[in-house]
């Protein structure tokens, strides 16, 4: 690790946070950034509005300013980075470059893979959030490092029944693939569950609109409950009342909200998507992704078996003093950074 004598200055570039759009991402790089600085980096956070990964002229020309300010070491999210190689790539000869990988461009936007690649090799330090994503970029870039989300501790939820209060908790998009989990639940009307959908729901408004269409045709009004964003102590409270965690994703390349579940002892139900499995691992189950049917029948079980739902509160529980705090993910992108104060100019 490096030394407080070693720290120095450090430009973080990220996309503008908007509290009403928040995403695990935002909540990754803000947490990362709180924890370099109380490591010793003097941070300065550069938030760069753009429709990232496809910005416009002007926001492209606002990054290009951002990385020509200076020489110190800078560390990009690759949501901004990689969709434009021709604004990073020259920066990276002249400036210490790390990129920070949550999704890889390539795994929704085939055609944004090619300059991807182009700037993770241009980087001095490429820092992947997941070891799903690592283990996709290993395929193109070498030296990839990990650097996972941590988790606050919290107390035990108490549920409500034990059984049939559900929460999907992320963004409403197709992404999350809660209209997976309204059509699983229209099949299992004889079971007295409600769910709540809590997320941001400006992110894919025809979605969001398809989504409360399809509540209402199903019957569901009365127990789908589309929330909107909640944090703080709303946010608890809901934590608190969940009897089952549901992350239904089409794309998932960890799954934040799974841990946080488990940091309050509440049983996971997740698509097999992505890196959820290496996420989920002893502590829920798991259903092949975009499978309403499978979905159905793991739902139908978890409502059904008394005793299936208690093995699995024990294994939820169990993950509990495994979970890694924020301050180890913190430790790993500072060691990985340390590299970069090794940077010397190309010629």
């Amino acid at each position: 690790m490096t030394t407080a004598r070693d720290r120095s200055a450090l430009t973080t570039v990220r996309p503008v946070a908007d509290e009403l759009l928040v995403s695990g991402g935002d909540v990754y790089d803000a947490r990362v950034i709180a924890g370099l600085r109380a490591l010793g980096w003097t941070v300065r956070d550069a938030q760069v509005p753009g429709a990232w990964p496809r910005p416009d002229a002007a926001a492209r020309r606002a990054l290009d300013a951002v990385l020509a300010d200076g020489g110190d070491p800078v560390l990009l999210d690759g949501l901004v980075a990689c969709g434009v190689p021709d604004v990073v790539v020259p920066h990276t000869a002249r400036r210490p470059v790390a990129v920070l990988v949550h999704l890889p461009l390539g795994a929704e936007q085939p055609d944004l893979e090619a300059g991807e690649v182009a700037v993770l090799r241009a980087a001095a330090v490429v820092i992947a959030t997941s070891p799903w994503t690592a283990r996709r970029l290993r395929e193109r870039v070498p030296g990839v490092v990990v650097a996972t989300p941590g988790v606050d501790p919290a107390p035990l939820a108490a549920g409500t029944d034990g059984a049939h209060r559900l929460l999907c908790l992320g963004a409403v998009t197709p992404t999350k693939g809660q209209d997976l989990l309204v059509e699983a639940l229209a099949a299992l009307p004889e079971h007295p569950w409600t769910l709540d959908l809590v997320g941001p729901t400006g992110r894919a408004p025809a979605f969001v609109a398809d989504l409360r269409a399809a509540v209402a045709r199903h019957g569901l009004t009365d127990r789908v409950r589309v929330s909107g964003p909640r944090t703080g102590a709303d946010l608890d409270e809901t934590w608190h009342a969940t009897d089952l965690l549901v992350a239904p994703s089409r794309v998932e390349t960890y799954g934040m909200v799974v841990t946080e579940a488990f940091a309050r002892g509440i049983p996971v139900v997740a698509s097999s998507a992505g890196g959820l499995p290496d996420t989920v691992a002893n502590g829920g189950v798991l259903t092949p992704p975009e499978d309403v049917p499978a979905l159905v029948a793991t739902l139908r079980r978890w409502f059904a078996e008394p005793g299936h739902r208690d093995g699995l509160r024990i294994s939820a529980s169990s993950q509990r003093c495994s979970l890694a705090a924020w301050t180890q993910t913190s430790r790993r992108v500072d060691r990985a950074l340390a590299e970069l104060l090794e940077f010397r100019p190309r010629a």
